[in-house]
């Protein structure tokens, strides 16, 4: 898929960091995505039923609903369940514990922060198909 063809496509990035959710923005419309954000986990799951994203980029480690949390209810909601989740985590436990990690909530790839444009923008043409 060529930047121009991505133009139509829709990313939610959900992070409550605000200068990631600035970075991922900018670099994602940078490249012909719509990116959409928002804050707080709590919030994600009826955000994405409205939106109906093409994808969603999900940081692990939030307050209130983490992103363990809110991959699954993703996953298991009919409205949600086939968009693809990519998610976000900083914490360097190992390559192997975030790949198992990541399986076990139901994502369909992960990223470790801070995160590297081209590889980040890989993934995504893979599973934004």
């Amino acid at each position: 898929m060529s930047d121009v063809e991505s133009v139509q496509k829709k990313i939610l990035v959900i992070d409550d960091e605000g200068d990631f959710l600035k970075l991922a923005r900018t670099r994602l419309e940078a490249s012909g995505y719509k990116v959409l954000t928002i804050d707080s986990g709590d919030r994600a799951v009826e955000f994405a039923r409205s939106e109906k994203p093409d994808l969603i980029l999900l940081d692990i480690i939030m307050p209130g609903k983490n992103g363990c949390d809110v991959c699954r209810e993703l996953k298991a909601d009919k409205a949600t369940g086939s968009i693809p989740v990519v998610v976000f985590t900083a914490q360097y436990q190992g390559e192997e514990y975030v790949k198992t990690g990541s399986e076990e909530i139901g994502a369909d790839d992960y990223v470790f922060k801070p995160f590297d444009a081209q590889t980040l923008l890989a993934k995504i043409k893979f599973l934004i198909k």
